[in-house]
C-alpha cells in the first residue's frame, strides 16, 4: 500500500474507534511536514492535543487537529469574544485556510497566556485554533515584511503546503541501505558551509552559505556545479543558524528553480531575511553583483517552515529531523538526522558554543543516537586565553584606556549574536561602574537584529527569558543611542568627544562601520577592537595581520588607500564559537559516542591540529575532508 494511503487508512481507523456524536473527520490534508486532520466534532477538537500525541505515537508522523468551518464562530463573534477576555493591546490575523487566529502583542499580560487555561477557554469559545505571536519590544521592518509573505494569496499558500507534503510523505522507492556525506563548502575553510546528505531515497542539504572574503566566483559559492541536477533532486534544505556563511545563498537556490522546504528554528527565519536582504542592498550600493534579488528572498521565506527545539519532524520518507540548541547565536541549532529505521544518525553542530554565554545556554551534547558527528573546528588550533569574565575585564580596560586618552573605540560586530552579547556586557559594565559613562552609538543592522531578538524570549537563558517576558528590553539602556539615518551618522563622525561605536559588519566587509574606520582610522589615539572571528581574505583579518595601508571604496565606488594609524586589537573570549578546549571537551562528553567524526568549518591548521588532538581521546574514525570529498560513514 502506498505510504500516503497507508497513513490515511490508519488515521481513519483511529478516528472510527472514537465514540463521538459528530463526524470526527471532515478531511485530511497536507500541511507541509505535518498532516492536518479537520474535524466537525467539538469533542475531537477539545481533545486535539491528546489525540495528536497519540497519533504521533501510532503513525510516527506529526499531526495537527484543525476545526472545520462549521465549528468556528464567525469572525466578528470570535473577535468580540477575544476582546472581552483580553481587552486591548493586540492585533488579530485570521488565517482562514488553516482555521487559525493569530493574536499579535508585546503586552506581557497577553503574550504570557500561551499554554494557559485562559487560552484554552478562548479556543473552546471561538472554535478556532489561537496562536499567540509575541511582537518585538522594538519595531521591526523585517518581521512586518515576513508577515506579508506568510499571509499572502491563500491558494498559493495551500499549494505550497500540499506540494511539500506530497514530497515528504511520498511512497519510498528504495530502502535506505547507505548514507553519503558530500562537503560542498566549509571543507578546510571557514565560510560557505554546505553539506549534502544523500541516501538511496533522499537528498538533503545542511546549510547553504557564501564565503566572505572570496576572490572569485568559484570560491564564493558552494560547489553546486559538482552535483548533476542538484536543484531537481533536492528534497529539503535544513539551516543551522542565520549567519551569511550558512544561509547567504538559500535564495540563490530558489532563483534557479528549487521549490522545496527550508527548515530552521523559529528565530532563524527573520534573522536570515534580515541578513540576505541587507546583503543584496549593500551589494547594490557598492556596485557589485548580488546573485539573487528580492523576489528570490520572498520565495525562500514562503517555502520556510519554522520549528522549535526538540520537535521530531519527517522531512523525507526516510529522514526525521530534530533541532537542538547550539549556543552560538539566537536560534542556532545542532541538527540531528535520523535516517531509515535505525540505519544511521547524524549530528551536525553548525557553529556552536560549548559554554554558557551571557545570553545563551551551551550546546546540547546528549542525543537519542549518533553514529556520525559533523563538527565545526574554527578555533581547533587556537586555545582562547581568557574566560568570559576575564574578557569582560579586558574589554573594560581597553575601552577605558582609549577614552582616557581622548580616543574613540570602534567595535565591528556581526549584527546577529556578537552585537547583542556586547550590548549586554557593556550594560553590565556600566551598571557595575567598571566603565565611566560614555556615549555608545549603535549603527547598521544592530538595531533591527536586536528588535528581532526581543520577539523570541524562549531561546535565551532562563534569567533573560523572564526579564523579556516581563516586557523589559534587556539590550538597550540610557547609555546607548541608535543611529537612525545618514544625517545623524554625519554628526557623530564630526564629534570630537570620546565615544564607543558598535557597528556592522563584523569583518569590515561593508556597512556603516567603514565610514567610521575612514573617519577615525587616522588617529593613533583611537582603537579598532574586534570581538569576533575574522575570516581569511577579509579586511578585518588583513588589519589583524598588521597591514596598515588598505584599499577602501570612496563614495563614488572608486578604490582609495587608507593609512590606518589607530590601534587594532582583539578580545577573543566573546566568540560564539567553541574554543579548542571546548571542542575537545564536546567530543569527550557527547553521548552516545559517535563512530565517525567529520571536521569542517576550519582553516587547514585548525582542522589538522584538532584532528590530531582528537585521535588521542576517541577511537572514532576522524575525517578532515576538502570540498567535494564524499564520505560513506561506518554505520
Amino acid at each position: 500500500m502506498a505510504s500516503v494511503e497507508r497513513v490515511r487508512t490508519e488515521l481513519l481507523r483511529y478516528f472510527s474507534s472514537l465514540e463521538t456524536r459528530e463526524q470526527p473527520v471532515s478531511r485530511i490534508e497536507y500541511e507541509g511536514p505535518r498532516i492536518a486532520v479537520y474535524t466537525s466534532s467539538r469533542e475531537v477538537f477539545r481533545e486535539r492535543d491528546k489525540i495528536a500525541r497519540e497519533l504521533v505515537t501510532l503513525i510516527k508522523k506529526r499531526v495537527v487537529i484543525r476545526p472545520d468551518v462549521g465549528l468556528r464562530r464567525p469572525r466578528e463573534e470570535a473577535e468580540e469574544i477575544i476582546k472581552r477576555v483580553l481587552g486591548n493591546g493586540f492585533r488579530l490575523i485570521f488565517d482562514e485556510p488553516l482555521g487559525e487566529i493569530v493574536v499579535e502583542s508585546s503586552d506581557p499580560r497577553i503574550t504570557n497566556i500561551d499554554r494557559t487555561e485562559v487560552l484554552n477557554q478562548l479556543i473552546e469559545e471561538t472554535g478556532w485554533v489561537i496562536r499567540i505571536n509575541r511582537d518585538p519590544l522594538m519595531s521591526s521592518k523585517t518581521i512586518e515584511r515576513i508577515k506579508r509573505y506568510l499571509y499572502w494569496d491563500t491558494e498559493e499558500k495551500l499549494d505550497i503546503l500540499r506540494r511539500v507534503g506530497e514530497r515528504v510523505f511520498r511512497t519510498m522507492t528504495f530502502e535506505s541501505r547507505d548514507v553519503r556525506i558530500t562537503v560542498l563548502g566549509a571543507g578546510r575553510q571557514v565560510g560557505r558551509s554546505c553539506i549534502l546528505i544523500q541516501t538511496s531515497e533522499s537528498t538533503v542539504m545542511l546549510d547553504c552559505g557564501l564565503s566572505a572574503g572570496a576572490t572569485s566566483s568559484l570560491s564564493f559559492y558552494p560547489r553546486f556545479d559538482a552535483i548533476p541536477n542538484l536543484v531537481e533532486e533536492l528534497d529539503a534544505v535544513v539551516l543551522s543558524h542565520a549567519h551569511l556563511d550558512h544561509v547567504g545563498l538559500v535564495p540563490y537556490l530558489f532563483k534557479y528553480g528549487y521549490r522545496g522546504p527550508v527548515y530552521a528554528v523559529e528565530p532563524t527565519l527573520p534573522l536570515m531575511a534580515l541578513e540576505v536582504t541587507d546583503y543584496v542592498s549593500v551589494a547594490g550600493k557598492e556596485g557589485t553583483f548580488a546573485p539573487y534579488g528580492e523576489s528570490d528572498i520572498r520565495l525562500a521565506l514562503q517555502h520556510s517552515f519554522p520549528l522549535k527545539y526538540g520537535v521530531v519532524t519527517n522531512i523525507t520518507p526516510d529522514i526525521r529531523l530534530i533541532f537542538y540548541n547550539a549556543g552560538h547565536i539566537l536560534g542556532s541549532s545542532a541538527i540531528h538526522l535520523h535516517i531509515g529505521e535505525g540505519l544511521h544518525n547524524i549530528v551536525y553542530t553548525g557553529d556552536f558554543k560549548y559554554e554558557r554565554s551571557t545570553a545563551l545556554d551551551p550546546c546540547v551534547s546528549k542525543f537519542p543516537r549518533v553514529e556520525t558527528l559533523i563538527m565545526e573546528s574554527t578555533y581547533g588550533a587556537t586555545p582562547v586565553p581568557y574566560t568570559l569574565e576575564q574578557s569582560e575585564t579586558l574589554l573594560a580596560e581597553k575601552i577605558t584606556a582609549t577614552i582616557n586618552r581622548g580616543g574613540k573605540v570602534i567595535i565591528p560586530v556581526p549584527a546577529i549574536g556578537r552585537a547583542q552579547e556586547i550590548m549586554l556586557v557593556l550594560n553590565k559594565l556600566f551598571s557595575e561602574k567598571k566603565l565611566v559613562e560614555t556615549p555608545v552609538f549603535l549603527d547598521g543592522l544592530v538595531i533591527e537584529a536586536t528588535a528581532i531578538h526581543t520577539g523570541f524570549p524562549d531561546y535565551f537563558t532562563a534569567e533573560l527569558q523572564q526579564r523579556l517576558r516581563e516586557g523589559e528590553n534587556i539590550f538597550l539602556s540610557e547609555y546607548f543611542t541608535p543611529v537612525k539615518g545618514e544625517s545623524q551618522r554625519q554628526e557623530i563622525l564630526e564629534m570630537r568627544e570620546p565615544m564607543v561605536v558598535i557597528s556592522t559588519s563584523g569583518m569590515l566587509e561593508g556597512g556603516p562601520v567603514l565610514k567610521y574606520l575612514k573617519a577615525f582610522g587616522g588617529d593613533e589615539n583611537n582603537l579598532l577592537l574586534f570581538v569576533s572571528y575574522q575570516v581569511e581574505g577579509t579586511l578585518g583579518r588583513t588589519l589583524l595581520k598588521g597591514v596598515r595601508e588598505v584599499l577602501l571604496r570612496n563614495g563614488e565606488g572608486r578604490p582609495e588607500v587608507l593609512n590606518v594609524k589607530m590601534q587594532v586589537e582583539k578580545v577573543d573570549g566573546f566568540s560564539g564559537h567553541s574554543s579548542r578546549q571546548q571542542l575537545i571537551n564536546y567530543v569527550k562528553r557527547i553521548m552516545p559516542k559517535p563512530r565517525n567524526i567529520i571536521l569542517v568549518h576550519g582553516e587547514e591548521n585548525a582542522v589538522e591540529s584538532l584532528a590530531t588532538a582528537l585521535t588521542r581521546i576517541t577511537p572514532a574514525s576522524i575525517f578532515t575532508p576538502h570540498n567535494l570529498e564524499t564520505i560513506v560513514p561506518v554505520t
